[in-house]
């Protein structure tokens, strides 16, 4: 089927909000072109479980495209439409399954030699539309804090290597229930500014009591889900589906009721996107360092928030993959602290990077923590980069001084 054949009726299987939107912009999707138009179909689709900062892209995207000019649209996506397809691609139920016309289509781009052509027009793509729609100034500078090392008593591992060149390394700062002075601070910041998901608590262990107005993820309130997960993930190998690409298909058409979660309406958005950490990262079900850098490296990219705490927690010891997905309930599972702290000092990292990627980067700031100890790094517009700090300090001042 072409674009220019979709009729408003096709998108009766959508969930009721993304369906409607389908139907609204039905005249400009057929406009589209073969390339170009499942992959905003797959975003559409999905349109009742996105963040709103994710419908607001959304929402800006479909607007821009739907206020050129025909000549002036067929310029900006030119670079899909020279892409060829198979006719095999062309016939699939692209409308129904755009996710799974996705990863065909990426399969056939890498096989023709066209994905850098893809991956060009996509850039070229991007950066026009984001020209085109600025967003407005936050309301509050973007902060993020990282809080590493928990169980672990003394270490002779340099902490925060890939960030001190960024910010001030404070080597005296009061650790006396820190966690709950940050997670306070967090919450105040909630207070200040109640944006529905726009402040956010990560924990890779058992976490802290909830704070208003902050969304609350964490690996061990999810252990139900996640065993429910690899027990499925068991069977499907067990059964000789397929391969990687059978049981990564199985996986993306999880659902949160598949795996024992409500399903409820009032918290479809919050357990889908924990589905997708659990469901789309590579070890996310049995590691709770990855669980936790890939859980703020989604939030960072999809909901945007103002302010984000991700805690780390000890993570299993490494053993066999095959072996940690058999044996998840068992009590072979052993504790890793050093080997958590290693990670987590990585993930902070990370967690900055991505922090990186969001409008207003440049007034944003950064905190990570060795739990229970005095070492702190804060990154920051107000602070010097580069630099080192003896002064005494506490955790709440600290956070006062770059947020």
């Amino acid at each position: 089927m072409l674009p220019s054949e979709i009729q408003p009726g096709q998108f009766q299987s959508y969930p009721p909000e993304g369906r409607q939107l389908a139907a609204r912009n039905a005249a400009l999707l057929e406009q589209l072109p073969p390339v170009f138009l499942p992959l905003l179909l797959k975003e559409i689709i999905v349109y009742d479980w996105k963040f709103p900062a994710e419908r607001e892209d959304l929402d800006r995207q479909l607007a821009y495209l739907d206020s050129l000019a025909p000549a002036d649209r067929q310029r900006l996506l030119a670079g899909f439409a020279a892409l060829k397809i198979s006719p095999e691609l062309q016939n699939q139920d692209w409308v129904n399954q755009p996710a799974r016309f996705g990863e065909d289509l990426a399969a056939y781009l890498w096989a023709t030699h066209q994905i850098d052509a893809f991956r060009a027009a996509s850039l070229d793509y991007v950066q026009k539309v984001d020209a085109a729609r600025p967003k407005e100034p936050l309301p509050m500078r973007r902060l993020g804090i990282v809080v590493v090392g928990q169980g672990v008593s003394e270490t002779h591992y340099p902490l925060f290597r890939k960030l001190r060149k960024q910010g001030v390394y404070f080597s005296q700062v009061n650790p006396d229930d820190g966690v709950r002075v940050l997670l306070d601070a967090v919450a105040a910041r909630a207070g200040a500014h109640p944006v529905p998901f726009a402040h956010w608590y990560i924990d890779g262990g058992a976490p802290e009591a909830d704070r208003q107005g902050v969304i609350r993820v964490s690996y061990g309130g999810l252990a139900a889900v996640r065993t429910a997960l690899l027990d499925k993930m068991q069977r499907a190998i067990q059964s000789g589906i397929g391969g990687p690409e059978a049981l990564r298909t199985m996986l993306a058409e999880l659902r949160p009721e598949d795996l024992g979660m409500s399903g409820s309406a009032s918290e479809a958005v919050l357990d889908r996107f924990q589905i997708s950490v659990l469901t789309e990262g590579s070890g996310t079900q049995i590691f709770s360092t990855i669980f936790v850098q890939w859980a703020a490296r989604e939030a960072w990219r999809r909901a945007q928030p103002l302010t984000l705490f991700a805690r780390y927690a000890p993570r299993q010891r490494q053993r066999p993959m095959n072996e940690l997905i058999a044996d998840h309930g068992d009590d072979r599972q052993v504790p890793d602290p050093e080997g958590s702290l290693i990670d987590a000092d990585m993930g902070a990292f990370y967690t900055w990077l991505n922090q990186q990627r969001l409008a207003d980067a440049e007034r944003s700031s950064f905190l990570v923590w060795f739990e229970g100890h005095q070492q702190a790094l804060a990154i920051s517009p107000a602070l010097p980069r580069g630099t080192e700090s003896a002064s005494a300090i506490d955790l709440m001042a600290l956070v006062e001084q770059i947020a």
